[in-house]
């Protein structure tokens, strides 16, 4: 009797700790948004819902908030703004305070310490997350290879001249910036006294320019993504010509419900963003996957590793959709990746070239109507858009104006 009390009491304590981090948690949130503000953009309105549902979740006594604990420094990260990266460390400190062995808590402090260039500490928070088998294991293992060689590079610059080398690899906890600022000072400086024919300076010119690609972009295990085919317009066209085509919303309408059967019927089911599958409801088959990159770094989000045959990436400017495409689509996980003719196809004088379409635009909008205008799919249907499911106002009412049919029953809006 006496040991069953003394482990009720124990965990009445763990559990009033927990509920104290928790609402620490809600304090971070809070102290940010009043030094702040909202943000703008649509990463800040992502990171405002994903407050607004962490302060739901703890109003609800049946819910477990830790996960959208979580979502909100993932979504800090997203949005990018000032204070965006320390918003996500508090988080995670408080989170992995609360649950010392989730995956997702050390993942999400080892990318906060990585944005904040504490590299150190970030690849000992991937370690962590490796250990304790991280669903995103080959996101966080490619990162822990590129911290590693970046590592690598400094000591052997540094063991190429043992009496020169002073703070090239120290001290702990200086920034990235802080770190390649110190190596370029170091290059400078050697070259300057041996010139560049000296052997041991050739071979730090060498390092010097492999590391400076590898802060640019992860190392990637396969540079050729597995043998996966580049398409264009002209490409995409051919893949969907002919083939009956549905896009499904990923609300909890569809998720819950029992149309599995009938969207894995199509030739080509067209999926968005993050999206969770449940057989008897979605369905299980992805034939594209279109994601749109958001945030000031878009480069930095998780893999795109679900099996697709068709990957279609929307971003813009350039540069940043070339690093996002390097870093985040993983090897063989497409048959097909849309090039950079496909990646802003509303506004593309080439394609579309409609005004009026901003960069909140949904990615479901954007890839639909980018297959609307391609017109080579007998069948273009949409299941959960019924009641405009993530769609914005102006885009369901596109939508509504150019539907052919609705079955209420199959939440099914065609377009043919």
């Amino acid at each position: 009797m006496t040991n069953s009390l003394a482990g009720l009491f124990r965990a009445r304590r763990q559990e009033a700790a927990g509920q104290a981090l928790l609402a620490r948690g809600l304090h971070l949130v809070g102290d940010h948004l009043a030094e702040r503000g909202e943000g703008s953009g649509p990463g800040g309105t992502r990171l405002l819902r994903a407050i607004g549902g962490y302060a739901g979740a703890l109003a609800r006594p049946s819910a477990d908030p830790f996960d959208a604990l979580l979502r909100v420094g993932e979504r800090a990260l997203e949005s990018g703004g000032p204070g965006a990266p320390e918003l996500a460390l508090g988080v995670a400190d408080t989170a992995v305070e609360i649950r010392r062995r989730s995956k997702g808590a050390w993942r999400l402090r080892g990318l906060a310490l990585d944005r904040l260039g504490r590299e150190a500490e970030a690849l000992e928070c991937y370690e962590r997350c490796l250990e304790l088998g991280a669903e995103a294991a080959g996101e966080v293992a490619r990162r822990v290879d590129t911290l590693r060689r970046r590592r690598a590079c400094l000591e052997e610059a540094a063991a190429l001249f043992p009496g020169s080398a002073g703070t090239l690899l120290g001290p702990a906890g200086r920034s990235t910036a802080g770190t390649a600022a110190e190596f370029a000072a170091f290059v400078r400086a050697r070259l300057s006294e041996r010139g560049p024919d000296d052997p041991a300076v050739r071979r730090l010119l060498a390092l010097h320019a492999a590391y400076r690609r590898l802060l640019e972009r992860s190392a990637l295990s396969d540079p050729l993504l597995g043998g996966a085919e580049p398409v264009g317009v002209t490409g995409l066209r051919r893949l969907l010509a002919g083939r009956t085509v549905c896009l499904v919303s990923g609300t909890p309408a569809v998720a819950g419900g029992t149309l599995g059967g009938l969207i894995d019927g199509y030739d080509v089911v067209v999926r968005c963003d993050a999206f969770r599958l449940r057989a008897e409801g979605t369905g299980e088959r992805t034939g594209l996957h279109a994601v749109t990159l958001r945030g000031d770094t878009p480069w930095e989000g998780p893999a795109w590793t679900r099996p697709a045959g068709i990957r279609l990436v929307f971003g813009d400017p350039a540069a940043a959709w070339r690093r996002a495409l390097r870093q985040r689509l993983a090897a063989g996980a497409q048959e097909h990746v849309g090039d950079a003719s496909l990646r802003r196809p509303l506004g593309d004088p080439a394609l579309l070239g409609e005004d009026g379409w901003d960069a909140a635009t949904t990615t479901a909008f954007t890839v639909l109507r980018l297959l609307d205008f391609l017109d080579v799919t007998p069948r273009l249907d949409l299941i959960g858009f019924d009641d405009g499911g993530t769609l914005r106002p102006r885009e369901a009412a596109w939508v509504r104006d150019r539907a052919t049919h609705v079955d209420d029953r199959t939440m099914r809006t065609a377009l043919r």
